[in-house]
């Protein structure tokens, strides 16, 4: 590469070492390109459906990919079996990774990519399905993400404070007043 001109910052060389060694640069470039691969198809989706933000659909891959891992590491044996996770799985995960990620703004940050409930999770997925980027069993279906849990109690409850009773407050007293 060429030197840069006085004054010049040179950005960093992201693929030092990488050209030399034949498995680092098919890794490097095949991580790329799914990458693009996926961009261009969340890019077709929103076109075709554009009820949810490009974002929420990287936040729901990213929130596979905790959940699977995770999967593996509590339960070992799982490692050998196929990475599939059911609806209820994927939920409890992306849950647990929104509230992870995002803590007590999960709700609003959902809310902004047009994530309102559990079966827009559903939907997001079934769409990313359309397109070939995740598969599916036959015994998966839309209906596996309705309604496992409200987004209030699983994002915004666990951030309130806990109601104490004052010492010396009773309703009795408040009753007979």
């Amino acid at each position: 590469m060429p030197e840069a001109p006085r004054g010049v910052i040179k950005p960093p060389d992201l693929t030092a070492g990488v050209a030399t060694d034949p498995w680092l640069c098919y890794f490097f470039i095949h991580i790329m390109m799914q990458d693009l691969d996926f961009t261009e198809i969340v890019d077709l989706i929103c076109k075709d459906d554009p009820r949810y933000d490009r974002k929420a659909y990287s936040f729901v891959r990213l929130g596979l990919d905790h959940t699977v891992k995770s999967f593996k590491k509590s339960d070992p044996a799982r490692t050998q079996q196929s990475q599939h996770v059911s609806g209820r799985e994927l939920l409890e995960g992306l849950r647990i990774y929104a509230l992870d990620q995002f803590g007590p703004l999960t709700k609003t940050v959902l809310e902004s990519w047009g994530v309102h409930r559990c079966t827009d999770f559903g939907e997001i997925v079934f769409n990313l399905i359309e397109y070939k980027v995740f598969s599916k069993t036959e015994s998966d279906r839309r209906e596996d993400f309705a309604d496992i849990y409200d987004f209030e109690a699983a994002f915004v409850k666990p951030f309130r404070p806990v109601e104490k009773p004052r010492p010396g407050s009773s309703t009795k007293a408040v009753e007979s007043a």
